[in-house]
């Protein structure tokens, strides 16, 4: 299997962790897709979202499939008065990834990330690898801890 910048961040962390993959449908990027195809419990198939603040800039939202970002909680949270979803033709730009293969590690730059606190209930969550097709299954307190010694910003919502 391919290695990615989020795969190789682990390794070199000595982060356990395994590489699931699926067949990318070009149609449909949804974490709903994804979790159906690996045979995966939704709630543990998590999407990074990719928001820009009216003053703090890019943050990036890692929340369950299924469930819906609340723009409102997260300008609270963040400092900012209003948020938004930062458009497609951006993504790649801010983050290296294309869109259905954001993952939280691993981007050209270090933004601000805030985590769904439900991941912590599980004993692993899935997340993008970084390209379509592929996932990193692993524990979520892993996971916080790599944010945190990349960034230092990480905050759950």
């Amino acid at each position: 299997m391919k290695k990615t910048n989020a795969s190789r961040i682990l390794d070199r962390l000595e982060i356990p962790y395994e590489l699931l993959e699926y067949e990318v449908d070009e149609q449909d990027f949804s974490a709903e897709n994804a979790a159906q195809k690996m045979r995966q419990p939704l709630t543990q198939v998590f999407k990074t979202l990719v928001i820009r603040g009216d003053r703090t800039g890019i943050l990036v939202a890692c929340i369950p499939g299924g469930v819906e970002l609340n723009l409102k909680a997260l300008a609270s949270i963040s400092g900012n008065k209003k948020i938004a979803m930062v458009h497609l033709k951006e993504i790649k730009s801010l983050t290296g990834y294309i869109r259905g293969g954001v993952s939280p590690l691993g981007m050209k730059k270090n933004y601000p990330t805030y985590i769904d606190e439900s991941a912590f209930q599980f004993p692993f969550i899935i997340f993008s690898a970084g390209v379509r097709g592929l996932q990193l299954k692993g524990d979520p307190n892993d996971l916080l801890k790599v944010i945190q010694l990349i960034s230092g910003k990480l905050t759950m919502i």
